[in-house]
């Protein structure tokens, strides 16, 4: 008999569904995956829309690379936590981190222009009718020269026990498969000329992917990924 990875299961224990949170091992892995696109493609300005707590800032700001941090979220609930999280990290001081409370379906763009911007398990929670608004705030208004976007990959649900029709977390609007998420990404990128590269994150199953699925588009070109 096989062992468990020679039959294609992850040899972990997935999480309880709705525990992908900021303490799992999946999420750091997400946030280190995140950290790698920009650092490679040598972002100093970010912007990282749906912030949540700030767990992709606390990892940034310590790092002088990046010179200019803005963190967007529509909880004001979840900006007070970020800024008690970051508050006392180094570099928080010096006018390099701002925190904005705004919603991302109707918020104005940030006057100033951003290297790159994120969206961290940030676009499942937005009404898919809303997704337009979205990459036009995104792609046309603020135009990033990167943008990396991550979301789960609803074709590795099975292994979490969620049911067909089903979602990870309760406010969770849609979760797609690979083959939804790159039609989407692949329109996104043409309509506003971009490249995009994909990238799984997190423990592969042979023919169900990663559980998270990042799209990395940059202007003009595309990233290095899968």
């Amino acid at each position: 008999m096989g062992s468990r990875r020679e039959r294609g299961v992850p040899r972990f224990t997935p999480p309880a569904r709705g525990q992908d949170t900021t303490n799992s091992p999946l999420h750091e892995e997400r946030l280190d995956a995140v950290v790698a696109q920009l650092v490679a493609g040598r972002a100093r300005s970010v912007v990282d829309l749906g912030c949540g707590s700030g767990s992709l800032l606390a990892r940034l700001l310590p790092d002088a690379r990046f010179t200019r941090l803005v963190g967007i979220d529509n909880s004001a609930t979840a900006l007070a936590s970020a800024e008690q999280r970051l508050a006392h990290l180094p570099g928080a001081a010096g006018g390099r981190l701002s925190l904005e409370h705004a919603t991302l379906t109707s918020m104005d763009p940030p006057a100033e222009r951003f290297d790159a911007a994120t969206l961290v398990e940030a676009i499942e929670h937005i009404d898919p009718t809303r997704l337009s608004a979205v990459e036009r705030l995104v792609f046309e208004r603020m135009r990033p020269t990167a943008v990396v976007l991550t979301t789960p990959n609803r074709d590795y649900n099975p292994l979490y026990g969620i049911a067909d029709g089903e979602h990870r977390h309760p406010d969770h609007r849609f979760e797609w498969s690979a083959a939804r998420f790159r039609r989407w990404a692949g329109g996104v990128a043409e309509r506003h000329h971009y490249g995009v590269a994909f990238v799984n994150v997190g423990p592969a199953h042979a023919w169900l992917g990663s559980p998270t699925q990042m799209a990395v588009f940059r202007r003009g070109g595309a990233a290095a990924g899968s």
